[in-house]
């Protein structure tokens, strides 16, 4: 093994020709010589040999940085024990990343100058040959390569949520580009904005066996120490340091030297190699950790990292040590290879492998990544004892509510088995170790428990909630700290009030169920649930007239009520009828309030039996009579729809605007988002557009009466390509229900509860910021639906029987008159006389053919006044005597379409009764049998009547019966 020369670099080592080296240790003997001084000095042989190289290497492996210096593994195995202890540039070597987030480059620069060896005739003779019986050597320095090595060690920290890898792209290509920018100047010009960025935030450590007059820090100090480098040897005479020293085994000059008796194995050199890997890798893992905000946040945390990362450095010494131990004995034939085995298998079996390190820094993450998601955002975090009593009895504040996590000092089974490894023996006493093997499987964490699990979410909730309720509350301080406490394990929330604890296991009120509403003629009660945790011990009301929403711009105040203790009926008083409201309410405790309840919108309708009218006031008014109907209608609503499923379901709603009409759309359209659009024909067109300005229109639909509805968009100023559909058509007067879903693919519409067609999307939907309605219209009602995939609407027009002749009643409608299976017939108290008006409201069915309302003369009902008959193509008038039908008036078209809802009042007159639909005059119809013999109303055909009144008018006082005699 001895038999053969070797070669080794200096690392920074005082080493030269004549100088005696013990391989077994790799440590060089000074003042020891075979030699005298004159002789080494006359025969030596120098030559000249002036070279340059440039590396560049991203990684910062032990590897990876020992091939840099071209160190052999048997010379890198001692570095790593300890045994060797470098200086000048070498010392490169030691420095290894501290975290997890930094990325490196390294650039070395390398200039050798001279190389000087020994003769043949100074090794034939020896001055001093008793060196050899002293057997403190293996080897003499036969010759040594003399130059310089320079290292610029480039740091770049990462942020948490940067990307690493584009980061040391950047990084590597910042570096490398310093050659060429030293020699053509001018960096800035030479580099991407990425890259410019970088290099403002790098820092740069220095490495040399250069003499530099200051040691760069930056990337433009680097430049600069790059560009001086060739001129700095020179200025040294090119003297330089020993680079590269070549070893001569002493057994070939006497065979009583010492020798190198073998090599340690390469496969225990490279597991050794990867077990300091790890240890690096798992240092710089514990370090990220301990210098995050949260460990700082809570103290056990952070003493558990500590103690670790302290047995962690005690195992890594221990390790070297035993490595110190063995590695010269193996090299001097002492021991076998078997011995650094047997070190290797201590670790393997002790708590210290990367697996198990690396396993309890993970469950560290979880931990605080645990902590990190529970920790409310602008909540102080109180860290020392001594900072809580200074808020708990702050005298400005009443209650401190505090959310305490409890489970975070405990006995670390982990930490405990590192410290037992240590403490008895660690590699001095491996047969006591071996006994002792841990898993981590065995250890049991808090917060993988799935009890403290739900508690804590359960708590969080409630915190949350509670301090963002109580915000505003100056005397109410919340906090959150760590307290440990068995009993109440994962989190607590704990009460103090005036300087101490009153309760470690606080539950507050919470969010309750939204109210229900019960409305009377007079009056609105509100029905209220308790809190389903604390107690409550009255309510909170508020309520006001604007819809509110979570944005921060909703500035609207409630107005707020208290009730006087906690009965859960509570009438609300000085609304305004026929304003619409909005009303939640929250739980009171004797600590704070809880979240809001859901809203509840209503109406406030109060019924008017009666109101008074000016002396000229009678029905041949048409303005008297559209006021009458507006009156009616705000209860009865002017839609298919129910006023309580239209005020449940719709959102922003804005009733009888002037035409023509712009609707905002904040925040631009979006899929499943609808828009809802209620009203009466009133001439021969009218449009609906969606628009994106003014010369821009994304959705184009026009409605032309008894004919096609055409659909098309502007771009430009220009219109683009028309469709149209004959699927469904309306006439002048006739009421109509829209629906303008917005879907992926594109705009859906729905007329008269029947799917109309869908145009696709030609512009971008986020574009579109308004909805406008133009020409010959009339309308009641514009809304929008936040999410039609679940409404009311959707799903009943997705059903496929929306109000046919075989649906049920309108489920929604609480006391029908008649549907398509069930016809009506009742007395008309008090009968007809002129002065009198008959109102209906219903709904079209979707398939009808033609219904009937008819006014019977008569005990048996064998005379009819009045028949009023509308079919689909027209409407028939007539009466009927002696059983016999009299001539028959027909009204071709008509304001009744399928699936359309619609208003009736039939007035009667001295002469005639006169019918007036959708608030349009539509027809008379002169008497043929005396009113004052009416005496019964006969509903019938395929329609759903949902409301009828009877109004009479007593001298100067409008008397409205309310909802008929029926």
């Amino acid at each position: 093994m001895d038999s053969t020369c070797m070669v080794i670099a200096a690392l920074g080592r005082p080493l030269c020709p004549g100088m005696l080296y013990d391989c077994r240790r790799d440590s060089f003997i000074p003042g020891v010589t075979l030699w005298d001084k004159k002789a080494l000095h006359d025969d030596l042989d120098v030559r000249q040999q002036p070279r340059t190289h440039l590396k560049f290497a991203s990684s910062d492996t032990l590897s990876d940085k020992a091939n840099l210096l071209d160190i052999s593994a048997s010379l890198k195995a001692s570095f790593l024990c300890g045994l060797v202890e470098v200086g000048g540039s070498a010392k490169y070597l030691c420095d290894n990343k501290s975290s997890a987030h930094q990325s490196r480059v390294t650039m070395q620069y390398s200039q050798t100058t001279r190389f000087e060896q020994l003769t043949m005739k100074e090794l034939a003779h020896i001055t001093y040959p008793q060196v050899f019986e002293q057997k403190t050597a293996t080897h003499v320095v036969t010759a040594v390569l003399y130059g310089a090595h320079a290292f610029m060690v480039f740091d770049h920290r990462s942020a948490e949520n940067e990307n690493k890898q584009n980061v040391e792209g950047n990084l590597y290509a910042v570096v490398k580009k310093i050659p060429t920018i030293s020699i053509e100047g001018e960096a800035s010009l030479k580099m991407t904005e990425e890259e410019k960025k970088v290099a403002e935030n790098i820092s740069v450590t220095f490495y040399g066996d250069f003499e530099l007059e200051e040691n760069p820090t930056t990337y433009k100090d680097a430049l600069d120490v790059y560009k001086k480098l060739p001129i700095l040897m020179k200025q040294q005479q090119n003297k330089g340091v020993p680079l590269t020293v070549w070893l001569y085994p002493l057994t070939l000059l006497d065979k009583a030297a010492a020798k190198l008796e073998r090599e340690i194995s390469m496969s225990l050199l490279h597991k050794t190699e990867k077990v300091l890997e790890e240890m690096g890798e798992v240092e710089r893992r514990c370090n990220d950790l301990i210098q995050k905000q949260m460990t700082d946040n809570f103290p056990d945390v952070k003493a558990r990292l500590v103690k670790f990362q302290d047995v962690h450095i005690g195992y890594k010494i221990a390790f070297q040590k035993a490595l110190v131990t063995i590695l010269p004995d193996i090299r001097g034939g002492t021991q076998e290879d078997k011995a650094l085995g047997d070190i290797l298998s201590i670790h393997n079996t002790s708590p210290f492998t990367a697996d198990k390190m690396n396993q309890w820094l993970d469950y560290m993450m979880s931990e605080l990544s645990i902590l990190s998601s529970c920790l409310p955002n602008d909540l102080k975090v109180v860290t020392t004892m001594g900072s809580l009593n200074s808020i708990i009895l702050d005298p400005t504040v009443d209650v401190v509510v505090c959310l305490s996590f409890t489970s975070l000092k405990y006995e670390d089974s982990y930490l405990a088995a590192t410290e037992d490894f240590l403490n008895h023996g660690g590699f001095t006493k491996p047969e006591q170790t071996k006994e002792k093997l841990f898993s981590l499987q065995d250890a049991q964490f808090w917060f993988s428990s799935p009890d403290i699990s739900k508690r804590m979410r359960q708590n969080l909730s409630l915190f949350t909630a509670f301090s963002k309720a109580n915000k505003n509350d100056n005397k109410l301080k919340f906090i959150t700290t760590s307290i440990s406490d068995s009993s109440n394990p994962g989190i607590s929330i704990r009460l103090y009030q005036e300087g101490r604890l009153t309760d470690p296991n606080f539950q507050p009120v919470s969010k309750p169920a939204k109210p229900v509403l019960e409305t009377s003629d007079e009056n609105v009660t509100l029905k209220f649930s308790k809190s389903p945790t604390g107690e409550t011990v009255r309510f909170r009301v508020e309520y006001r007239t604007t819809l509110p929403t979570d944005s921060a711009t909703d500035v609207d105040t409630w107005k707020v009520t208290d009730t006087s203790d906690a009965q859960t009926s509570f009438t609300l008083t000085e609304l305004t009828p026929g304003e619409q409201y909005w009303v939640r309410y929250r739980a009171v405790s004797d600590v704070g309030v809880s979240e809001a309840s859901d809203c509840v919108s209503f109406t406030f309708k109060k019924k008017r039996n009666t109101f008074t009218v000016g002396q000229s006031w009678n029905f041949s008014m048409h303005s008297n009579l559209n006021e009458l109907r507006t009156e009616i209608m705000t209860s009865t609503g002017m839609s298919r729809w129910s006023p309580s499923t239209i005020n449940s379901e719709l959102t922003n709603v804005v009733s009888s605007p002037d035409i023509p009409y712009t609707y905002a759309i904040s925040g631009g359209l979006r899929p499943g988002m609808a828009f809802y659009v209620q009203g009466v024909v009133s001439g021969q067109t009218f449009i609906i557009n969606f628009l994106k300005n003014e010369d821009e229109v994304a959705f184009h639909i026009k409605h032309e009466l008894n004919n096609l509805t055409w659909c098309d968009s502007l771009r430009n100023g220009r219109w683009e390509k028309q469709e149209h559909t004959s699927e469904y058509k309306l006439s002048e007067g006739s009421a109509f229900d829209i629906f303008i879903v917005i879907k992926t693919e594109g705009y859906e519409v729905y007329l008269n509860g029947k799917r109309c067609f869908l145009f696709k999307h030609r512009m971008p939907l986020e574009e579109v910021n308004a909805l406008k309605i133009i020409q010959n219209v009339i309308i009641n009602t514009v809304g929008s639906v936040k999410n039609w995939t679940t409404s009311t609407f959707n799903k009943e027009l997705n059903s496929g029987i929306s109000r046919t002749k075989l649906s049920d009643i309108q489920y929604d409608i609480p006391h029908p008159v008649s549907s398509p299976s069930k016809a009506y017939s009742g007395p008309i108290h008090g009968g007809l006389r002129a002065g009198v008006a008959l109102f209906f409201q219903g709904v079209v069915a979707s398939d009808c053919d033609q219904f009937m309302i008819i006014l019977y003369t008569g005990a048996k009902n064998q005379d009819v006044a009045f028949y009023f008959n509308p079919r689909m193509d027209c409407v028939v008038l007539n009466s009927c005597t002696n059983w016999d039908w009299d001539d028959q008036l027909v009204r071709p078209g008509g304001p009744f379409v399928r699936g359309g809802a619609f208003d009736i009042i039939m007035v009667v007159n001295p002469e005639n009764y006169e019918v007036i639909v959708n608030g349009l005059k539509y027809c008379t119809f002169d008497h043929r049998l005396p009113v004052d013999k009416v005496t019964t109303l006969g509903i019938d055909g395929d329609v759903f009547m949902n409301n009828f009144s009877i109004i009479e008018v007593e001298t100067v006082t409008l008397k409205i019966t309310y909802p008929a005699y029926i």
